[in-house]
Order: structure tokens, then C-alpha cells, then sequence
């Protein structure tokens, strides 16, 4: 059954991408021509499609707490500690509306990946070049206050299980500096999906999106020193909850 599964959710995973470059680029497109909105819908919809039905195949039992805190429109930024590859899944999933997210420069050589990426808002950080990762930053700070939405894993890397790691001040400017509310996204069980033993894992997952953070009341050495350490904080509050909700 662990095999079956892992077979399923690679053949939906490729049958997606198949299905969702050639609607995606002409909506894409389309944008361009005053439906950037609509067209931007178009695109997360098959995503969270795609999602959805991968979560579905995996059988993880889910527990989302919390999707009463994010806004249906306006500016948000999220930011999630980052457990494994599975956690752009369940934010694909459960955010449910169209966001952007960072992604490392390396996955925009991986065919049909890098279009997908491109297609949902994501951007590409170089982080071994600082002029173009300052102007990547720039680009999705501008997303933001154009009343779009970003995910960040602060974290730079996945934790694979290990604990909530420290913050990187380059990637968490996307919230700092773009004065719109923050979404703190506690993530738990994701590595042990499919990472841990390279089959997937039906295991229980739990995503918990905490109350915004209003920002444009701080002041900016607030924003600049003191939001990272509250945000952090409130992700791993939750996270302890959770570990001790299990122990009951």
C-alpha cells in the first residue's frame, strides 16, 4: 500500500503538470490583458486541485486549525517554519487564495517545475548573488502592497524534523518591509509524509494558521528586530502545543 501510494502521487503530480502548463500559460497570458485577477484565481484553483488530491492519495490524517485568519483579499504575508518538501503542498492546499512564494534559484533548471513555479507567483532567489536576491525581495515586497500575498520559510531550509530553526533577516524583508499583516503558519508531521523513508506515509499532519500580525503600527526598527523574534515565537508556541497535545 506504502508503494501504491508513492506511485499515485508521482503519476498525479506529472498528469497535473501535463494538464496545468498548457490552461496555465494562456491564462497567464490573459493577464496581461486586464484579468489579472481572475486569471490568477484560474491558476491556484487547478493548483489547490493538484494539492488536494496528493494529500487525499497520501491518507495523512490533517488537522488545519485556524483558516478563519486569513483574509479573502488584500495584502498578507505568510510565513511558515519550513519541515519538508510537503509543506508547499498543504500551503497549496489549505491557504485558499493565490499566493506567491520564494523558491531557491535551483529549481527554475528543473523542466515543467520552474513553469509551474512561475505560473503560481512564485519567485526565484539567487541567494549566491545579492544584487539579483535584493531585487528578487524587492519584487515580491512590491507583490504585497499591490495587495497580493506571499509565502517566506525564514528558516532557508527544510529542518527535515529537527526542531524550529533560526530565522535568516534576508528572507523575513518580505514581511518586515512590505508593512502588511503577518500570518505565522505552525507546521507539524509533514517530513515524515514522504521524506524520512523516501515512500509515502500516511501520518498525522498538523497546519495551524495563527492570528495576523498587524505590522503597520510598528515602527521600522520594530519591524526590523522585533517582528522576527514574535513571529518566530508564536510558530514555535504553537508547535510545543501541539507536541503536548499529543503527549495527552
Amino acid at each position: 500500500m506504502v508503494l501504491l501510494k508513492t506511485v499515485l502521487a508521482f503519476a498525479a503530480t506529472i498528469f497535473a503538470m501535463f494538464l496545468f502548463i498548457p490552461v496555465g500559460l494562456p491564462a497567464f497570458i490573459l493577464s496581461f490583458l486586464g484579468l489579472k485577477k481572475p486569471m490568477s484565481w484560474v491558476n491556484y484553483k487547478m493548483a489547490q486541485a493538484w494539492a488536494r488530491c496528493i494529500i487525499y492519495i497520501t491518507g495523512c490524517s490533517m488537522e488545519v486549525k485556524g483558516r478563519e485568519h486569513i483574509p479573502k483579499k488584500g495584502s498578507v504575508c505568510f510565513v511558515s517554519n519550513h519541515v519538508g518538501i510537503f509543506d508547499i503542498i498543504l500551503a497549496i492546499g489549505y491557504i485558499g487564495r493565490p499566493f506567491g512564494f520564494i523558491a531557491k534559484k535551483e529549481l527554475a533548471f528543473i523542466p515543467m517545475l520552474d513553469v509551474w513555479i512561475y505560473l503560481l507567483g512564485g519567485l526565484f532567489l539567487d541567494r549566491k548573488n545579492i544584487r539579483k536576491a535584493i531585487s528578487t525581495m524587492n519584487r515580491g515586497i512590491q507583490k504585497i502592497k499591490d495587495g497580493g500575498s506571499m509565502l517566506i520559510f525564514p528558516e532557508g531550509t527544510r529542518s527535515k524534523g529537527r526542531g524550529l530553526g533560526p530565522f535568516k533577516s534576508g528572507s523575513f524583508k518580505l514581511a518586515s518591509n512590505s508593512l502588511a499583516p503577518v500570518i505565522p503558519i505552525a507546521i507539524a508531521g509533514s517530513y515524515d509524509v514522504f521524506e524520512r523513508h523516501y515512500l509515502v506515509h500516511a501520518v498525522p499532519v498538523r497546519l495551524v494558521f495563527c492570528p495576523p500580525i498587524v505590522t503597520a503600527d510598528m515602527s521600522s526598527d520594530d519591524r526590523r528586530h522585533k517582528l522576527p523574534d514574535q513571529v518566530r515565537l508564536t510558530i514555535e508556541e504553537t508547535l510545543v502545543t501541539r507536541l503536548e497535545e499529543n503527549r495527552e
